[in-house]
């Protein structure tokens, strides 16, 4: 569906993504909100893994509402609170995302909303039907 596109004049990929794709005509675009760690009893995971592990399943549920899945992720923004928190957090965006390489930025942030969420996570999802 997508055409990928690593020209051999830039740098390989730090990870598991790619630097460019390209969606065909015709494909509906899902794009998300930022979802937070947070959990339905509004409970909120202590570690960036539990928060982000929370993160990617709504973002699974919102996919699934649409029809779609990880395999139609084009794009992710992440964003941590905390520059030693990219492993953590990069470790759960490949589970999701393993046999995909959407786009992908990570950024550090000052905060967010409230002062226990560590990380926060949108995508930008594609699917011709």
């Amino acid at each position: 569906m997508t055409k990928v596109f690593n020209p051999p004049s830039v740098r390989r990929p730090f990870g598991n993504y790619n630097h460019g794709l390209l969606v065909p005509p015709g494909a509906s675009l899902l794009v998300t909100s930022g979802q937070l760690g947070i959990c339905l009893d509004e409970t909120v995971p202590g570690t960036v893994t539990g928060q982000a592990e929370m993160c990617f399943e709504a973002i699974r549920a919102i996919l699934e509402e649409a029809e779609m899945s990880f395999a139609d992720v084009i794009r992710i923004s992440g964003f941590v609170t905390r520059r030693e928190d990219f492993p953590a957090y990069m470790a759960v965006r490949d589970r999701f995302t393993a046999d995909v390489k959407p786009t992908s930025t990570l950024i550090i942030v000052s905060g967010f909303t409230r002062p226990e969420f560590l990380v926060e996570v949108e995508v930008t999802a594609a699917k011709v039907f």
